[in-house]
């Protein structure tokens, strides 16, 4: 069930919902850049954001209360059924309000409590963005955007909890939050994608109204399961508890806003969004009443022995947060009001005793019990607060928190477990007696009893700033125990009927009910709270040693195991051998694929096969010969170099004969840059590999080696003889000249309709680059810096460094390379060319100079920035696909057109030339970077002192050939 078509407003206009959503993401600018003014500004304009959100959300409150739904919906990914859909009706209205209401009462509080060193523009960053998360995750309509936000609050709450991060327990608190929360967000997802398919919809007001076929589905179950593996984690539920106390050593404003308003709630917020279609179940029942149940009456009992301030409070926020859950799944329309009127009563009273509990830190100069006592003199305002707050907390009358203990006992008593009508009530009556004790404990620790001769720090009052928030929550809490049904009742019950799909009865919300069994039970709790706060010592003694396993150490171990399982797991595989990498890989690849082939009834193609010339047959042979021969030779380096050469001349060849010549233009460029390249890296590198695999890895490897290509062979031919569907080149062809303006289908293609993939490709070999660079930076020092001073070539190196006839040549040749390039670049929209062969072909050219003449010569006369050489090419690629979307066409569209020269004809003009120059650009610098490190080390190792400017070994002022130096040198 969910709100009726009729019902809805859709508010396409007006995105009022949708600027409620996204203002506290776009605030959280505001904090970190007025922090420049001072603290004042930066809070003012902090909790200007929350207030203006807060405001634009009061403004639709009129509707939601007359029973309107509000939505704003936007197309984000309709493919993927993910889109920005929000809707308001009385339940997120309630929870968004909290959030943004205690939000800006936090914010306030939180100006006075952080100290000068405390870096507050960061902090109200921080806090404005899991704001927005907390906001964006009960106003979703689509389960796919809400998922989002959910880890969007898990990731903003760690960049909080460990907002101390000089204190190692802010980091452990951190690391433990985000770690919990973060696998419970895991089930989330698969939880409620399992609803969505269910359902046919990822929309949440579609999810809404199919509880029927939810419930019926064999998938309701695993579906509930990890549902709830995600609310009990974020709402810190048995066994998942442990992290929310460990993150109290984040700042109190943060305590205050996570316990009261936010994120622990979101658990609890959607076990009640949920309810219309998952609740109602045996298995709902069990499984969220009975984790509830569990989690209230345990951490109530954990809370009373906690000495620490914030543990105390921390424990009895979980359990509470164990009495919402176990009211939600008792699955009763009644026990969904007392969960609805509760959720409202815990914000106020929690948020103001975690705010007292910082003022007694700030003031106090502590928060352990055992130090603490007597202040109700010293701090008479602080103390007042806390009094009303505790008493809230307990459940004594006349405050708010009596009003929803006494319903969810009414609740209790009326319900029964494995046929038990005495079970639940029993249970229950042990976590509020466990509630009263613990609340009663830390007024009376803190505030009563004899005054210490000495304090951590002399206690005061806190200033207006600090207790102003908590008195009016307090005063809300008053309030709402005095004046239920004219304060709350109208907003609980609106919010009851929108959980339970608009099946919840209007509840009377009163201070008295007359003489009854909840009342009795409650004044029971009360007294036994009182004297078990007053046998608390021995009490304390019992529980110490009952040696209860610690949750937090458990968790401690099963993380320190799983590290150590990865590691040895790692250290087992990823040992450094490249051999075992590849035998991983290649046996994974041949064990799939059998694994496919075996299961699947093949069945050969009928498309008849084509005679194969003899160029081909030849070419062939050559082919394998080669391959052959490197498998054969690899260990003589150079030798498996020459061979490798023979194959990609060969493969440039088969391009060739199948009318490809771009591509075979592009492996003969690329051949003979990487060749280039490869030459000089082996330069300083042995000429012959030692033998290190044994005989029986060598037939491994060399089986696995078939399989792969025995494997390989035959899925092309199967491919290969298949009657398959029309190509996609037809369309390629018939559009390549009208759409892109060139007849080189190939090269329009790269820049027009694949010019995003072209474009990818590019930053790509920019990376590759920068990687070598990165890797090579470094030869110089440490080990290698060492390795290289001590190397000696292992042959004897040529008195010519740069022999005459090679320079000469190179010379010659470097104009007309550049004009061969420049002309493939010009030609390339309309003949076999284009940026990426062009720029090869002038890489070569350049690569000659170098060669020939050395590196310090040539480098002198084309002092380049190679890294610049790359970022620019990379920019205009990526302009010339910005200009065109300036134009309203898709990203990297072709825009061309002819011009008529006189005593030449028509040119064509494209924006493709454009982004060819950055791709040529790109492969150039890319290129000659590596060049240069891979020379730097070769001149390190070599010793050359990097000023010879001789590129033929001739004094030009002697005349005569200089000495020759000793083996090695500069461009041997």
């Amino acid at each position: 069930m969910g709100p009726h078509p009729s019902d809805v407003i859709d508010s396409r206009a007006d995105l009022t919902l949708a600027w409620i959503a996204l203002l506290p993401f776009l605030g959280a600018l505001a904090p970190a850049l007025t922090i420049r003014l001072g603290r004042n500004a930066c809070a003012l304009a902090t909790g200007l954001v929350s207030a203006t959100a807060l405001g634009l959300l009061l403004s639709l409150a009129p509707q939601v209360m007359a029973g309107e739904v509000v939505t704003a919906r936007l197309d984000w990914f309709p493919a993927l059924g993910l889109n920005l859909n929000f809707f308001l009706d009385a339940l997120g209205l309630m929870f968004a309000g909290m959030i943004l209401g205690i939000g800006l009462l936090v914010i306030i509080y939180a100006r006075f409590y952080l100290a000068k060193a405390d870096p507050m523009g960061r902090f109200f960053a921080f806090l404005l963005l899991f704001q927005g998360a907390m906001v964006g995750i009960v106003l979703s309509d689509n389960i796919l955007l809400l998922l989002i936000f959910w880890e969007l609050t898990s990731l903003s709450s760690f960049l909080l909890i460990g907002y101390w991060r000089h204190l190692p327990e802010g980091r452990q608190g951190a690391r433990m939050a985000l770690t919990v929360t973060g696998l419970g967000g895991l089930s989330l997802i698969a939880g409620l994608l399992i609803l969505g398919q269910i359902a046919g919809s990822y929309d949440l007001s579609v999810i809404l109204q199919s509880g029927e076929a939810i419930q019926a589905s064999p998938m309701y179950l695993p579906a509930l399961l990890l549902i709830l593996g995600g609310c009990f984690t974020k709402s810190a539920q048995f066994p998942f508890h442990f992290w929310l106390p460990h993150a109290m050593a984040a700042p109190t404003p943060v305590s205050a806003y996570l316990h009261s308003a936010t994120m622990v709630k979101a658990g609890v917020f959607l076990l009640a969004r949920l309810w219309p279609a998952l609740a109602g179940t045996e298995a709902w029942f069990y499984l969220v009443g009975g984790v509830g149940l569990f989690t209230m009456v345990f951490a109530a009992m954990v809370a009373l022995f906690k000495d620490d301030l914030k543990g105390l409070l921390a424990y009895s926020t979980i359990s509470h947060l164990g009495m919402l859950t176990f009211l939600f799944g008792l699955g009763t329309p009644a026990a969904a009001v007392a969960g609805v009127f509760h959720i409202i009563n815990h914000a106020t009273f929690k948020a103001a005793l975690f705010m007292n509990a910082g003022i007694v830190d700030h003031e106090a100069g502590t928060r352990d019990l055992r130090k603490l006592g007597g202040l109700i003199t010293l701090m008479p305002i602080a103390a007042t607060l806390a009094v009303l707050a505790a008493a809230a907390m307990a459940g004594v009358p006349p405050m708010n928190g009596f009003i929803s203990k006494e319903m969810m006992l009414e609740e209790a008593v009326g319900a029964q477990a494995f046929g038990l009508a005495w079970l639940i009530p029993a249970v229950v009556m042990i976590g509020i007696l466990f509630s009263a004790a613990y609340s009663f404990r830390y007024v009376v620790g803190v505030y009563f009893g004899p005054k210490r001769e000495s304090y951590p720090a002399k206690p005061h009052d806190a200033p207006f700033g600090m207790w102003a928030p908590s008195a009016l929550l307090v005063i809300l809490a008053v309030a709402i125990g005095l004046a239920p049904a004219l304060v709350a009742g109208p907003l609980v019950n609106a919010v009851a009927a929108a959980v339970t799909g608009g099946t919840a009865s209007e509840k009377h919300l009163a201070l008295w009910h007359g003489f009854n069994l909840p009342l009795a039970m409650s004044v029971a709790a009360l007294v036994g709270g009182g004297l078990l706060l007053g046998a608390h010592r021995g009490a304390e003694r019992v529980w110490l040693a009952m040696g209860l396993p610690d949750a937090k150490a458990m968790f401690d171990k099963t993380t320190e195991a799983a590290a150590r399982s990865a590691q040895r797991f790692t250290e087992a595989v990823h040992n450094g051998s490249l051999q075992r990498y590849m035998f991983i890989i290649l046996a994974a690849a041949v064990i799939v694929a059998m694994a496919g082939f075996v299961s699947a009834d093949y069945v050969e193609g009928a498309r008849p096969t084509l005679p194969a010339p003899g160029a081909a047959v030849i070419a062939w042979a050559l082919l394998v010969g080669g391959t052959t021969a490197v498998l054969l030779g690899h260990r003589h380096r150079y030798l498996s170099l020459i061979f490798i050469s023979v194959i990609g001349l060969i493969v440039s060849l088969a391009f060739v004969f199948l009318s490809a010549p771009d591509l075979a233009l592009t492996q003969i460029s690329v051949e003979v840059v990487t060749i280039l390249l490869l030459l000089l890296a082996l330069n300083l590198m042995p000429k012959t590999t030692p033998v290190e695999s044994s005989g029986g890895r060598r037939l491994r490897d060399g089986l696995l080696a078939g399989l792969g290509g025995l494997g390989m062979a035959g899925a092309t031919w199967a491919l290969l003889r298949r009657e398959g569907p029309p190509s996609i080149s037809e369309f390629h062809w018939a559009n390549s000249y009208s759409g892109g303006g060139g007849t080189n289908v190939v090269n329009v293609i790269l820049v027009d309709f694949r010019g995003f993939d072209t474009f990818g490709e590019i930053i790509v070999l920019g990376i590759a680059a920068l990687t070598i660079f990165a890797l090579l930076e470094t030869a110089g020092r440490g080990a290698s810096g060492r390795r290289l001073a001590d190397w000696s070539p292992d042959q004897s190196r040529s008195p010519e460094h740069h022999p005459m006839m090679l320079v000469v040549a190179t010379r010659l040749l470097l104009p007309l390379a550049l004009v061969v390039g420049l002309y493939i670049f010009l030609r390339g929209h309309n003949e076999p060319g284009g940026g990426f062969i062009a720029g090869l072909v002038v890489s070569i050219a350049l690569l000659m100079q170098y060669m020939a003449s050395g590196y310090v010569w040539a480098n002198r006369r084309l002092p380049v920035d190679h890294h610049g050489l790359i970022g620019f090419g990379v920019l205009v690629a990526a302009l010339t696909g910005l200009a065109a979307m300036a134009l309203g066409t898709p990203f990297l569209k072709s825009a061309y057109e002819y011009v008529a020269i006189p005593l030449i004809g028509d040119v064509g003009l494209s924006s493709a030339l454009a982004f060819d120059i950055g791709v040529a650009c790109t492969v150039v610098g890319a290129v000659m970077l590596a060049l240069h490190h891979l020379s730097s080390v070769a001149r390190r190792a070599e010793k050359s002192p990097g000023g010879d400017d001789l590129p033929m070994d001739i004094d030009p002022s002697r005349g005569v050939r200089p000495p020759a130096p000793a083996p090695g040198g500069e461009g041997a």
